[in-house]
C-alpha cells in the first residue's frame, strides 16, 4: 500500500450509486470506505482520520451537513465534497460556508467528480505556511485542561462538576499520565473554595521520613536541620483543598495520621502537642488498585473508604481515541503560541492515522510530549509529518486501517481472532446505539436476527 494513498469516506444512502462510485474511486488509487447513513458516517470519523469525505446532502437521521460539520471540526484538514440530487445554488453556498471543497448535483459525470478531488488535494497542498487551524477547540469540550468530546469525558465533565459543588472527600483513579492532577484542579476552581489556595504534594516523591513534616509542618528542633518552625501543607490549604497524590505509597504511621485529619478535622505538627484545626477538602489519587492493597493489608481499610467517598475514575486515551484529534490541535495551539513569533501548525492526517493507531501507555502526557517533539522536528513547515514524529509511533507498521495490532512470533489462532473482533465490533456497536439492535445492526450493516445470532454463538464461545 502506497504511503501517500489517500483515505476516503463515502456516504451515500443509495447503495446501488454509493458502490459504483466506490469502485470507480478505488480503480483510481483512492482507498474507500462506505457509509450508508450519518450515524455510520459519525461512528467512522470518530475511529478513523481520512482525508477526504464525499457525503450526500439528504440523508435519513443524521443529515449531511452534520457528517460535514462533524467532519471538519475533528480534522480540520480534511477534504470535504457535498453531493446531492436537491442541489439550489443556496446548498451550494452554505456547503462551501460550511468548509466544504466543493458541491456536485446528481445526476453527474464521474469524471467531474474525480476533477473536485483532484483540484482539492492540489490545493491542500499548496497551501501556505500560513494557512490558520480552521477547528477552535469549544469550551463544551474541555474543563480546566482536560480536553474531550467521547462519552467517556462527557460524563467525567458532569460528574466532575456536579462533586465540585459539594465538600466531600474524592478519590481520583486511573493511570499515569490521564490527567489526575488536572481533575482535582477542576473540582477546586468549579467549587465555592476556588478563592482559596489549591495545594499539591506529591506523596511518592518526597521520602518517607520528610512527608510527615512537609505534610503536618513543623516546629523548631523537632528534628536535626528543624532550625525554624515550618507551615505544612495541610495549614497552607486551610480553606481550600489539598490534593494528596498517589497516596497508596504512604506508610501506615502516616496513613493513620491522616485517617484522624478526615476523621477529626485537626493535627498536630512534628514535635508539637499544639492541636491545629482545619478546615480543608481533601482530594486524593492513584494509579493504584486501592482496593488490592487493602486486601492483602498494605492500605488500610478505614482510610480506603475515608477517601473513597465519590470515586472519580480516569479514562486512558487508548479507550477514548476519538479525543485524540482534539488533544493534539489544543497542543498544537497552545505549545505553538509558545514560540517567538507564535506558530500555526497543523497534523498531517498520514500522522493524525499514526497517532490513532498508537496505544499511549504513558496516557495524555505521552501524546503531549510526542506532540512538543513533533512541532520541534517540523523546522517551520505548516504541517506535521510521520517523519516528525517520535520513533515509537512511527515503528507502527503501515497498516492504513487504524489498528496497532502486531503479528506474534509465535501466530495466531486466525479463527478465534477474528471472532474477537467481531464480538468486539457488535459489541461497540450496541455500547454506540444504547443497546438498541435494530440501530445497532445498522451501524454493523446486518439484519437484526443475524446480528441475534451472531451475538449468542460469539458470547457461547469458551473463554481462551
Amino acid at each position: 500500500m502506497a504511503e501517500n494513498a489517500k483515505h476516503l469516506l463515502l456516504v451515500d444512502d443509495e447503495a446501488a450509486l454509493r458502490e459504483a462510485i466506490a469502485e470507480r474511486l478505488a480503480d483510481h488509487g483512492f482507498l474507500v470506505e462506505q457509509a450508508s447513513s450519518g450515524e455510520d458516517a459519525l461512528a467512522r470519523l470518530a475511529d478513523f482520520a481520512f482525508d477526504i469525505i464525499i457525503t450526500d446532502l439528504r440523508l435519513p437521521g443524521v443529515d449531511g451537513r452534520a457528517v460535514l460539520d462533524a467532519a471538519l471540526e475533528r480534522y480540520p484538514d480534511i477534504i470535504a465534497i457535498i453531493i446531492t440530487g436537491f442541489g439550489t445554488v443556496k446548498d451550494a453556498v452554505d456547503a462551501i460556508k460550511q468548509g466544504a471543497a466543493d458541491f456536485i448535483t446528481k445526476p453527474f459525470q464521474f469524471d467531474a467528480l474525480l476533477h473536485v478531488l483532484r483540484s482539492a488535494l492540489e490545493q491542500r497542498r499548496l497551501r501556505s505556511e500560513n494557512a490558520y487551524l480552521r477547528s477552535q477547540l469549544e469550551e463544551r469540550y474541555r474543563i480546566d485542561g482536560l480536553v474531550g468530546r467521547s462519552r467517556a469525558m462527557r460524563n467525567l465533565f458532569q460528574l466532575l462538576e456536579t462533586v465540585a459543588g459539594t465538600s466531600s472527600t474524592v478519590l481520583i483513579t486511573g493511570e499515569t499520565g490521564t490527567g489526575k492532577e488536572l481533575a482535582a484542579r477542576a473540582i477546586h476552581h468549579n467549587s465555592s473554595r476556588r478563592a482559596n489556595r489549591f495545594v499539591a504534594i506529591n506523596c511518592s516523591a518526597i521520602p518517607e521520613t520528610l512527608l510527615e513534616a512537609e505534610l503536618f509542618g513543623h516546629v523548631r528542633g523537632a528534628f536535626t536541620g528543624a532550625v525554624g518552625a515550618r507551615q505544612g501543607r495541610l495549614e497552607q490549604a486551610h480553606k481550600g483543598t489539598l490534593f494528596l497524590d498517589e497516596v497508596a505509597t504512604m506508610s501506615p504511621a502516616l496513613q493513620a495520621k491522616l485517617l484522624r485529619v478526615l476523621q477529626e478535622r485537626e493535627f498536630e505538627r512534628v514535635g508539637d502537642s499544639h492541636t491545629v484545626k482545619i478546615d480543608v477538602r481533601i482530594i486524593a489519587a492513584t494509579h493504584s488498585e486501592l482496593s488490592k492493597m487493602v486486601a492483602d493489608g498494605s492500605f488500610r481499610e478505614d482510610l480506603y473508604y475515608r477517601l473513597n467517598v465519590i470515586p472519580v475514575q480516569l479514562p486512558p486515551l487508548r479507550e477514548r481515541r476519538e479525543d485524540i484529534p482534539l488533544l493534539v490541535q489544543h497542543f498544537l495551539q497552545k505549545l505553538g503560541a509558545e514560540y517567538v513569533p507564535p506558530r500555526t501548525v497543523t497534523m498531517s492526517q498520514e500522522a493524525m492515522r499514526r497517532l490513532m493507531a498508537y496505544s499511549w501507555p504513558g496516557n495524555v502526557r505521552q501524546l503531549e510530549n510526542v506532540v512538543e517533539r513533533a512541532l520541534t522536528f517540523s523546522q517551520g513547515r505548516a504541517q506535521i509529518e510521520i517523519d516528525d514524529l517520535g520513533p515509537e509511533v512511527q515503528a507502527l507498521p503501515n497498516t492504513g486501517d487504524g489498528t496497532d495490532e502486531w503479528f506474534p512470533d509465535e501466530g495466531i489462532d486466525l479463527e478465534r481472532y477474528m471472532e474477537g473482533i467481531e464480538l468486539t465490533l457488535i459489541k461497540r456497536s450496541l455500547e454506540r446505539t444504547q443497546g438498541n439492535k435494530v440501530r445497532a445492526a445498522r451501524l454493523l450493516n446486518l439484519k437484526r436476527t443475524t446480528l441475534i445470532e451472531k451475538l449468542k454463538r460469539l458470547d457461547r464461545q469458551p473463554e481462551a
